[in-house]
């Protein structure tokens, strides 16, 4: 489903974008609203009656149906990395997770360009095009390639990652889902971002803890918490990276 609807509705508008400009001074193309009404009509012939909580949705909306979902919701982020795919930056994909009971109970993440379908149930494991999917890469934080979003962060902790970072070096891809997913693969090793939602983070937060990897917010918490506020993540590809990165940055795990 995800692999046709990237072939047949986002790949043909790679190089002939129209983005406008939503509220919140993010950007939306015509390809997030096709894919969007593409995709809840296809999840709609699967299940009638579980809702599409969709990013392009208001919240409004999106709050009634987490809260009043019976038989549960799909969550939706139909172009993650919208930015990316308007200038042509080749990063992005397609998240799509199915949440019940106040858990994610599926998470799939497709990347178009390099054919790439990440995937996991809860309890199951975790998958990359159908082969097991684990993030158990030998790591420490002294050796790590990270993964940072420094526009997020706190002011504080952004300028001390310039000034004295842990690790020898890091990127910043512009894709939640697929951040997630890549270190999920063992890709990069850790994970520092200041502000997701929750289509952002439910698949990819799935995948990545069926592979092996830990995250919790910078508060220590649980990063899914059934709610649409935003989250902040960290992340570790395995537990002793996960633990050396918590440390450094004077975190105590809530659970």
């Amino acid at each position: 489903m995800l692999v046709d609807a990237a072939e047949t509705v986002l790949l043909p508008r790679l190089h002939q974008v129209s983005a406008g400009q939503k509220a919140d001074g993010s950007l939306i193309t015509e390809a997030d609203l096709l894919l969007q009404q593409h995709l809840t009509t296809a999840l709609a012939e699967i299940n009638p009656d579980m809702p599409v909580l969709g990013e392009e949705l208001s919240a409004e909306v999106q709050q009634v149906m987490l809260d009043s979902a019976e038989h549960g919701v799909w969550c939706l982020d139909p172009l993650d990395g919208t930015r990316n795919f308007a200038c042509g930056f080749p990063v992005f994909a397609i998240s799509l997770a199915l949440i019940r009971d106040g858990e994610v109970e599926l998470g799939l993440v497709y990347d178009p360009l390099r054919r790439e379908s990440f995937s996991a149930a809860k309890g199951r494991g975790a998958w990359l095009n159908g082969e097991p999917l684990s993030a158990q890469v030998e790591a420490s934080l002294a050796s790590a390639l990270a993964l940072i979003d420094f526009k997020r962060l706190p002011v504080e902790l952004a300028q001390k990652l310039v000034i004295s970072a842990p690790y020898p070096s890091q990127r910043s891809i512009g894709s939640g889902a697929l951040d997630w997913c890549w270190l999920a693969a063992g890709r990069v090793q850790v994970y520092l971002h200041g502000r997701q939602h929750l289509w952002d983070y439910a698949a990819g937060q799935l995948i990545l803890t069926e592979a092996g990897g830990q995250a919790v917010s910078l508060q220590g918490e649980p990063v899914f918490i059934n709610q649409l506020q935003t989250r902040s993540i960290v992340a570790g590809c395995n537990a002793a990276v996960f633990a050396e990165w918590a440390e450094w940055l004077g975190i105590n795990r809530q659970n």
